[in-house]
């Protein structure tokens, strides 16, 4: 947990962090609690250091800790968080204004996807719906239909907006 965010890393993505940055490069494993150097969490996010030197600009809830010179040292919680930004940018979709967002909402992020199974379920018929109109297909979804789920999804809308 970090500044109150509840991030819903489950066991086996700690599993993963662990395994791709608990060694310390002569055998040994680094404890769970252990710092890890920007090299490591680079190297385990598939990033570049200078992107996570950006992210440390952008959403305060990423704070290596700094030593001497100024190298920087990552605490699990700072690892966690950053997993979850990288997957909101980069799978997820979102802006980093759209992340800085959901990261200050009380309650912060809870789950790898930040939209419940029902709103995927409801977006993923708009897409298909977008797209069935564009290629002129309908793909047998009535008019009472379409107008139904176009309600569903202002109300998710407007319940989404209570939170941003």
């Amino acid at each position: 947990m970090a500044s109150g965010i509840d991030l819903g890393v489950d066991q086996g993505a700690e599993e993963s962090i662990d395994s791709a940055i608990g060694g310390d490069g002569r055998g040994r494993e680094k404890s769970r609690e252990a710092f890890r150097t920007i090299s490591e969490v680079a190297k385990h996010l598939d990033l570049p250091q200078h992107v996570l030197r950006f992210w440390e600009t952008k959403f305060p809830q990423v704070s290596p800790m700094k030593r001497g010179g100024g190298r920087r040292y990552y605490r699990p919680e700072d690892v966690e968080v950053l997993v979850q930004i990288k997957s909101l940018l980069h799978e997820e979709g979102y802006t980093i204004k759209g992340v800085q967002k959901l990261l200050k909402k009380p309650g912060g992020v809870s789950t790898p996807n930040m939209v419940d199974k029902t709103t995927d379920a409801l977006l993923s018929s708009e897409k298909e719906a977008d797209s069935s109109v564009a290629d002129g297909t309908t793909d047998g979804i009535s008019r009472a239909d379409a107008e139904s789920l176009l309600n569903k999804l202002v109300a998710v809308r407007a319940d989404l907006k209570k939170f941003s």
